[in-house]
């Protein structure tokens, strides 16, 4: 460490020896550089695309993406072909994850099966094998059957993680229903289709006891629905991610970049989640990572794929919007990106990475580690460029 300087961040005594050691055999040649070391992040809220959709990510791409942004652990959604639905469907992805992950990996397991709202997913066997249910992106319609799964997780001691969607109020809408999409012509996807199911699935909490996570919250309202059971001791915890808390739709542009869902917003709704994040209504920032094709994006905001990608700009994009203007600390950003959601989920610390924060550059797709490009942050200037994530001894990105 002669050579090199390092503030080290909310690292445990055995992980900064191991930063130390690491830091020393990695950089002793770079006289008089600073360097940050932080803590493995950990993304609750991925889409890696394999097996079924391998042409837009692969479990290798997809976590190495995710070493090159500080991450050493994510969960990755069941939007696969097969459905994580049955023990033999999730041990196919669990091979997958076996042999090509750099990072680590935690499938969540389907609530139904073929995530079709129908009928139950085998949740009893697949709890082993899963770090929490979801059937993200669909939301589970009826209000029995999100009970039934409630009631199941609970005895299992699970987490169920809910995409809120009442598709009866979508009618065909693909932004949010604001003044871009009146003036521009498009179809609006409207508030209440979000916060309609956050309010009965906080409703059916009361009744079953289970433990409740909403994921990609975008609607000022499903923040005050969540803070309001907090306060009443409910096992309700929420997550929402960068692009909700910078961008909103009087920014938005005719190219799919901009297209994920849920839609990017109104200014008052990114307001008030920007207040729950700093209140610790919503505790983690994930990055809801969903990659596509170049081809697949390139048809504009009706024509595109919901998703974007996230893990590689979420750091940079957090610490230049929050803690470099003094709205949050290092330390709280460090929270929601590392602490909490271990925490939430029963995880222990892993792995670090290693910054420069005082790093400026611009945000430029074509030097992503993910296989998807579209971001609606390209072009950006940002500060913090990550060098190193390390798990353990072993150093699995190094720039």
């Amino acid at each position: 460490m002669q050579k090199v300087k390092a503030n080290i961040i909310g690292l445990s005594e055995s992980e900064k020896e191991r930063a130390i050691s690491l830091l020393t055999n990695s950089f002793s040649n770079l006289n008089d550089s600073e360097y940050t070391v932080l803590p493995g992040f950990c993304d609750v809220h991925v889409h890696f695309r394999e097996p079924g959709f391998s042409y837009k990510e692969t479990i290798k791409t997809g976590s190495l993406a995710g070493a090159h942004g500080g991450y050493t652990t994510v969960f990755t959604m069941p939007n696969l072909k097969p459905v994580p639905d049955s023990v033999e469907n999730i041990k196919k992805q669990l091979k997958i994850i076996e042999s090509d992950a750099v990072i680590e990996v935690y499938p969540y397991a389907s609530i139904t099966v073929g995530q079709l709202g129908k009928e139950l997913a085998g949740l009893d066997g697949l709890a082993k094998y899963s770090i929490a249910f979801s059937d993200d992106g669909k939301g589970v319609q009826t209000d029995e059957m999100m009970k039934r799964a409630m009631l199941k997780a609970k005895a299992l001691n699970k987490i169920i993680v809910a995409h809120c969607e009442v598709e009866s109020l979508l009618f065909g809408g693909y932004i949010h229903d604001g003044e871009y999409c009146k003036t521009n012509g498009h179809k609006g996807i409207c508030s209440a289709s979000e916060y309609e199911m956050v309010k009965r699935d906080i409703e059916l909490v009361k009744e079953t006891g289970s433990a409740y996570h909403v994921c990609h919250v975008s609607t000022k309202e499903s923040v005050e629905l969540i803070r309001q059971a907090k306060k009443q001791g409910l096992n309700v915890s929420g997550e929402t991610a960068p692009h909700y808390l910078v961008l909103d739709d009087s920014m938005l542009k005719e190219d799919g970049k901009w297209k994920m869902n849920p839609p990017i917003r109104s200014k008052e709704d990114r307001l008030a989640l920007i207040e729950g994040v700093l209140d610790g209504t919503l505790e983690i920032i994930a990055t809801d990572h969903a990659p596509h094709s170049n081809d697949e994006k390139s048809k504009g905001l009706k024509g595109s794929p919901f998703g974007i990608v996230g893990l590689e700009t979420a750091f940079p994009i957090m610490y230049t919007h929050f803690v470099k203007t003094g709205v949050m600390s290092l330390e709280k950003l460090i929270e929601l990106l590392a602490v909490n959601p271990r925490k939430r989920f029963g995880l222990k610390e892993k792995g670090f990475s290693v910054w420069k924060l005082n790093e400026e550059y611009e945000i430029d797709p074509s030097e992503f580690l993910s296989q998807g490009k579209a971001t609606p942050f390209e072009g950006e200037k940002v500060f913090g460029k990550c060098y190193l994530t390390a798990i353990g001894d072993k150093a699995v990105y190094k720039k």
